[in-house]
């Protein structure tokens, strides 16, 4: 199935090498969560901060089993502060 993953600040360096800024359409495995795809991009536990999915919060004890579907839109943000 395809989704598109969107990265943000310090994790675009993540991203896969076909993407376009900080946007890729990926192709997963039907019934892949949310957790099993964070680990499969090894993106580090402590930079997955906001996590959305087309545009809905996903708390982060609900991200292991948040099951991703056709057309999705992950969107993941580092801890960010400012001044």
């Amino acid at each position: 199935m395809k989704i598109t993953l969107k990265l943000f600040a310090t994790l675009t360096d993540y991203l896969p090498a076909h993407a376009k800024g900080n946007v890729a359409d990926m192709e997963v495995a039907d019934g892949k969560s949310l957790g099993a795809l964070v680990d499969e991009l090894r993106l580090p536990e402590k930079l997955v901060h906001l996590v959305l999915v087309n545009g809905a919060y996903v708390a982060p004890d609900a991200r292991a089993a948040h099951q991703l579907v056709e057309g999705d839109t992950l969107a993941i943000w580092p801890p960010i502060a400012g001044g």
